[in-house]
């Protein structure tokens, strides 16, 4: 099928204009067609990705299905997947349906709620494709502007706080970006990233403002690049706009947010970082890996003090992304391959804990964990869901969580011994917190007389629950699936990556 990438992408966007043209009124009839219609179009992007997944020939470590037409100002639109790449698409893909799915309680501007979900999904999708430069950064930034919609309009009393954070947070980090692209532009004479991961960038010693740069122009560049990504995953010390935007978001935003939105930060250093300054990259890994053991350490005892299930969910997903920066930065075959799998197993289970939040809130209309007690009274499916799901986020083995973190231990332990025990003690305090959470939500009597009428899990939501188990365990039986993908593609970046640092030039990306 030609042109499969650009179709992928753009049948959200398809489905959004024909939403924004032809749906009329506010009626429930309406209301109800708004979500169909949604729910076709996602859906239907999910079911042609799955031609791509089939076509994807794991063992080419180049890029596939490229697409390419001029675009603008000598630019080219440009698309294309590796085996790092892929498995993010079909994430994407994967889950917009069930996020479509959890939004049928939705009853405010219903037509609007759904168009900025169908943009955002286009706007995702299109950051995992971009092979140039300057198309990367629109996908990356747009992306802002329906999330900080959905947040602002849908949100909790203090969205529109906590809308402005999550846009200044991640735009600023993104202004720096945009200078080292431009950058990066002038020295190679090129936006096309194929062509980039194979460029050597000046790594020799500079004086900048009086202050010695070593590694040169690749450790500013990876400097400009990192105050985006670091800001986007997010990392310790900026990660404190996603708490508060988790904590106003609607279900649906946070869904989106925690399990596809924080792993372009990761995207971003595993296709720009580690190829195309692989001299700054190795220079500044030790502020890296302390940055990420901090992060692990310390936002999982700030979710022990949590009186809010979204934020305690928060800071754990803050937690779980400083062992993907840690992985990705061991540079190693375990480390890589962990945290890869670790962000798209935290996709499931994230996206599924703050799904358990929003069964109960839709009911309560409320997050504070003091509000409940003794669910598993009245609520014996939902607790069971919640249970798995919790254990899940522990890293239980026979769960995909266990294995991206047991992956990244692996990895990072054969660099670092001491990161490695700051890390380990990670696996220990998110067992306290998550099971803390469970034990006063779920487990106890039924004391609270506003919990007694409280009803178990419908229908719809059973069956948006089902794919997020059944992906989860499937993962942690048969983590094959994901490491047989990225394997191939992994190797040929950590070869390149050493190849680098040793003075060669990079091996050329082929294109097919």
């Amino acid at each position: 099928m030609q042109n499969l990438l650009s179709i992928v992408t753009f049948i959200p966007l398809l489905g959004a204009a024909i939403l924004a043209l032809f749906q009329r009124g506010d009626d429930e009839a309406a209301q109800r067609a708004a979500k169909w219609l949604a729910m076709g179009a996602t859906s239907a992007t999910f079911i042609v990705s799955l031609f791509i997944l089939v076509q994807f020939d794991p063992a080419d470590t180049g890029f596939q299905f490229v697409e390419e037409r001029s675009w603008l100002l000598g630019l080219n639109y440009k698309m294309g997947v590796d085996g790092i790449s892929v498995l993010f698409v079909m994430l994407t893909t994967f889950l917009m349906p069930l996020v479509i799915a959890s939004c049928w309680n939705v009853t405010h501007r219903v037509k609007e709620y759904m168009i900025a979900f169908l943009i955002l999904e286009t706007l995702m999708l299109g950051v995992f494709m971009a092979l140039d430069l300057i198309l990367f950064y629109v996908f990356f930034e747009a992306g802002l502007i329906p999330m900080f919609l959905i947040i602002g309009i849908w949100g909790g009393k203090n969205r529109i706080y906590a809308a402005f954070k999550f846009f200044l947070y991640t735009f600023l980090g993104s202004v720096l970006m945009l200078v080292a692209i431009v950058a990066m532009y002038f020295d190679a004479g090129t936006a096309d990233i194929p062509t980039l991961m194979t460029h050597q960038f000046s790594s020799g010693d500079m004086s900048v403002l009086g202050i010695h740069v070593v590694g040169g122009l690749q450790t500013l560049l990876f400097l400009a690049f990192f105050a985006s990504f670091a800001v986007k995953m997010p990392m310790w010390p900026v990660h404190t706009w996603l708490p508060d935007a988790h904590v106003q978001a609607p279900t649906a935003g946070s869904v989106v947010l925690a399990a596809i939105l924080l792993k372009m930060g990761g995207y971003g250093f595993l296709r720009f970082s580690l190829p195309m300054f692989p001299i700054g990259s190795d220079v500044m890994t030790p502020l890296v890996f302390w940055l990420s053991a901090i992060a692990i350490v310390y936002t999982s005892l700030v979710a022990l003090a949590q009186s809010d299930m979204k934020k305690l969910i928060a800071y754990s997903s803050v937690a779980h992304m400083g062992y993907v920066t840690m992985g990705i930065f061991a540079a190693n075959q375990q480390g890589i391959d962990g945290a890869i799998f670790q962000m798209l197993s935290h996709g499931f289970i994230s996206g599924a804990l703050f799904l358990c939040v929003g069964v109960i809130y839709d009911r309560m209309h409320t997050r504070e964990i003091d509000a409940y007690g003794g669910l598993v009274n009245r609520m014996p499916a939902y607790a069971m869901i919640f249970m798995f799901f919790t254990m899940a986020n522990v890293g239980l083995p026979g769960t995909s969580g266990f294995v991206g973190e047991f992956l990244v231990l692996v990895g990072i332990f054969q660099v670092n011994t001491w990161v490695a025990l700051f890390a380990t003690s990670g696996v220990i305090l998110s067992a306290a917190y998550a099971l803390w959470l469970y034990r006063r939500v779920v487990m106890g009597d039924l004391i609270k007389e506003s919990l007694k009428s409280i009803t178990d899990m419908t229908t719809r939501e059973r069956v948006i629950f089902a794919p997020l188990v059944a992906m989860t365990l499937l993962l942690g039986v048969y983590p094959a699936l994901v490491t047989d993908i990225i394997g191939p593609s992994v190797e040929a970046l950590i070869t390149n990556y050493e190849t680098a640092l040793n003075n060669g030039a990079p091996v050329k990306v082929a294109e097919h």
